[in-house]
């Protein structure tokens, strides 16, 4: 590699200079393989001529190593536009978590949008993580964006347009929290047996159509709305008892004609759950009525085999999810119960009732299609150690009344 140091722009026509010009090299790193001509590296910004001569006899050792790399001067706005599509198509990734993607990304632009990916220090990235801090974003949604940023880095590292990653030993600041906070963190909202009752039988008096069928299938499911507005009648097996779950419903906009049918959440989520006869006569009910419906509108009717339909204008599309968490409010506001619960949180009141019952762990997550879920586990030991206290308690009252 041969090359030459200058101060760059210095107009001094003395041998020593006096207008502070930095100092600058060019130097050849070998040969364009497209063009044959040769390629320079030119380097400026440096205080001193020793700098730069440092700087350079780095640079040629690592030609002589064979481990030169020529950074991008891409900007870290034009990288995560380029990246998204190939981690979308790289692991098959769902549209929502795009947006999720997308959302992350947006958050990382306003620190770094026109910075080039070169130009970003370690220092830099991790301001950012705790100006977000700062900010009061919530943990996981630091985490996320961190999760998205090293992502973004590690494949700008594996393309060989950086030699170095901003995000490696790069942390996320948490707060300390009470026990209580930890303990109400952990253990999610759901409602008691007797409450339970009384949302379905609210469901059944004061509930718009289809809410007591909608409510009475996630509460002795357990499924989540999104396999609960996906299902169709060929997933509902009535000789068998039993439901199979092989979708999910996705429609981020609400837009009713704009629905899109996906994949389970996980391999695990894919399912066939027992049912009880309640669900599958109130089923039997609907369906009938249904096809009666269907051969009064005959065409006007968008018949996808879909249980859960519109009744007001495009009769026959899925209801959409915000429309079972707008019913649910609704209901629970009647009732006089605890409106910040939702329809996930009958998932959790599904899990807790079969703890009770004395189903094991490995069957509740068998049937909620978890392979892993720190949730359920929380809530299932929750209940598990309340009976255990009851257990207790009715042991020391049985010795107690022996004396």
């Amino acid at each position: 590699m041969k090359g030459h140091f200058y101060r760059r722009g210095c107009k001094c026509k003395k041998k020593k200079c006096s207008c502070g010009s930095k100092w600058a090299f060019t130097l050849d790193i070998g040969l364009n393989p497209i063009t044959g001509k040769r390629k320079q590296k030119v380097k400026s910004g440096f205080n001193t001529k020793q700098e730069a001569e440092e700087y350079a006899a780095s640079l040629i050792h690592e030609g002589k190593q064979g481990t030169y790399l020529e950074e991008t001067d891409k900007t870290f706005s034009e990288f995560a536009i380029e990246w998204l599509p190939i981690y979308s198509d790289s692991k098959d990734v769902k549209p929502g978590t795009i947006r999720v993607r997308l959302h992350e990304i947006g958050k990382l632009l306003t620190f770094f949008a026109q910075l080039k990916l070169k130009d970003i220090t370690k220092k830099m990235y991790q301001d950012t993580l705790n100006d977000l801090h700062t900010q009061g974003y919530s943990d996981s949604t630091r985490e996320g964006i961190n999760r998205t940023g090293r992502m973004i880095f590690r494949k700008a590292l594996e393309l060989e347009l950086i030699k170095k990653d901003p995000t490696e030993f790069a942390y996320v600041k948490k707060d300390k929290k009470t026990i209580e906070q930890l303990e109400e963190e952990e253990i999610p909202k759901y409602l008691e047996k007797e409450e339970l009752a009384l949302l379905l039988k609210t469901a059944n008096t004061n509930g718009l159509e289809h809410d007591y069928l909608v409510f009475l299938v996630l509460a002795y499911t357990g499924i989540r709305v999104g396999e609960l507005v996906a299902l169709k009648w060929r997933d509902v097996d009535f000789i068998n008892n039993t439901i199979s779950i092989t979708k999910t419903y996705y429609n981020p906009n609400n837009n009713t004609l704009e629905y899109q049918l996906l994949p389970p959440k996980t391999r695990k989520s894919r399912r066939k759950i027992v049912v009880d006869d309640e669900v599958i006569y109130a089923l039997k009910k609907h369906q009938e009525v249904q096809l009666e419906v269907i051969k009064r509108l005959g065409k006007d009717y968008y018949d996808k085999d879909f249980i859960f339909t519109k009744t007001e204008r495009q009769f026959g599309y899925p209801i959409v999810i915000k429309t079972v968490q707008n019913r649910m409010r609704r209901l629970l506001t009647i009732a006089e119960l605890n409106t910040c619960l939702t329809p996930h949180s009958l998932r959790h009141t599904h899990t807790s009732l079969l703890a009770e019952a004395g189903v094991s762990l490995e069957q509740i997550m068998d049937r909620l299609g978890h392979t892993d879920d720190q949730i359920t586990k929380n809530v299932y030991l929750h209940v598990t150690q309340e009976m255990k206290k009851e257990a207790s308690q009715k042991f020391s009252e049985l010795m107690r009344s022996l004396r």
